[in-house]
């Protein structure tokens, strides 16, 4: 089989789709702090997943893998090396010194980039007729990031596993929480679309031996043909994550969809709304029970409540994103609008305490 060189900008959560990658033969670079290239490189990526069907958990290390996974940083890339680059930081990283510059020479080289963020690049949105793009700017830490890219050369994976670094435990440490599988959009060329095709087959085909037995590992890739069917994870965030950010606390998402499961659907369908009156097909996105169910799940706040509480001056606006397309559309919802506006009232005290208002 061809195997394929896959730089992954992130290793927090880019270390679950970067160990499935090696495990599955491929070699994987992933671009991260000083700190945590240090810890993969000498004891690797560790990723704990939850075997259902066994009720054990499973760690997997990435030195174990048949491929090879490596970390570095961004002033140690050469990008001649690549086939293929992984988008897996939180938006408002990729302003950062160093970030941006390599971000930039990304776009340059003109890459295949798949991005598994929750907000998705702004070239990717240019994918999607009759969307204008400048009305989105305000939605992004710094639109100008992404001024260079190729919209063809951009497409966007739905992150639906969910995961988080237990702090208790080293950084080079993953838990996975909800095993479900990366959703992701064919690129507009067949060429670059059979890349992430041939990444789905060989992820597939990977069996991990558990006392002496080959099992199946879950979180998968499922190539889709729709470029819809990414933003089938707005409800969700919509309805569970944004959610989760109260006047003066957080609470779980499991909480926050399920303690108005009526008002929850109201939010979640109106979002399926805005995403077909941009021409999402309901094949393209997830029944509200399916998602409430998993829901149940979701014992912690969101990774961006859990940042706000912590203080930080900037989070991913997927809330203000849609809100922003629904107006385009004429489209409306005062749940949305109040949550809208309790994350922009803490990022507004955020900045004021760190001196960035």
């Amino acid at each position: 089989m061809a195997t394929y060189n896959i730089l992954i900008l992130g290793a927090s959560y880019g270390s679950l789709l970067g160990s499935k990658l090696a495990l599955a033969g491929h070699s994987v670079n992933m671009v991260c702090l000083p700190e945590e290239a240090d810890l993969i490189n000498a004891e690797g990526a560790r990723v704990r997943l939850p075997i259902r069907s066994l009720g054990e958990i499973v760690e997997i290390n990435s030195k174990i893998a048949p491929g090879k996974l490596s970390a570095t940083t961004t002033q140690r890339v050469d990008l001649s090396e690549y086939d293929l680059v992984a988008l897996a930081m939180q938006e408002p990283q990729y302003r950062s010194p160093g970030v941006r510059e390599l971000l930039d020479d990304v776009a340059k080289a003109e890459l295949p980039c798949i991005s598994i963020m929750n907000m998705p690049p702004l070239p990717y949105l240019a994918r999607i007729p009759g969307l204008e793009i400048t009305a989105l700017n305000k939605c992004y830490t710094d639109h100008t990031v992404w001024e260079n890219f190729d919209p063809a050369l951009v497409t966007l994976c739905s992150p639906d596993p969910q995961a988080f670094r237990p702090p208790d435990e080293k950084i080079n440490l993953l838990q996975v929480g909800l095993p479900t599988n990366f959703k992701v959009a064919r690129f507009d060329s067949d060429q670059h679309t059979a890349i992430i095709r041939q990444l789905e087959t060989d992820i597939d085909a990977i069996r991990y031996d558990l006392n002496g037995e080959p099992i199946e590992l879950p979180v998968k890739l499922r190539v889709h043909g729709s470029l819809f069917v990414p933003l089938a994870k707005w409800s969700m965030l919509l309805t569970g994550n944004y959610r989760c950010v109260r006047e003066r606390d957080m609470q779980p998402i499991k909480d926050a969809v399920h303690s108005d499961l009526d008002l929850s659907r109201r939010v979640y369908n109106w979002v399926c709304d805005v995403c077909q009156s941009i021409g999402a097909s309901e094949e393209d996105q997830v029944p509200f029970e399916k998602y409430a169910k998993a829901a149940e799940g979701l014992l912690k706040p969101s990774s961006g409540a859990r940042a706000l509480l912590a203080g930080a001056p900037n989070i991913e606006r997927t809330d203000l994103l849609v809100q922003t397309i629904a107006a385009m559309k004429g489209k409306q919802l005062d749940v949305v609008d109040e949550t809208v506006a309790m994350v922009n009232r803490w990022l507004e005290k955020n900045r004021e305490k760190s001196g960035q208002s």
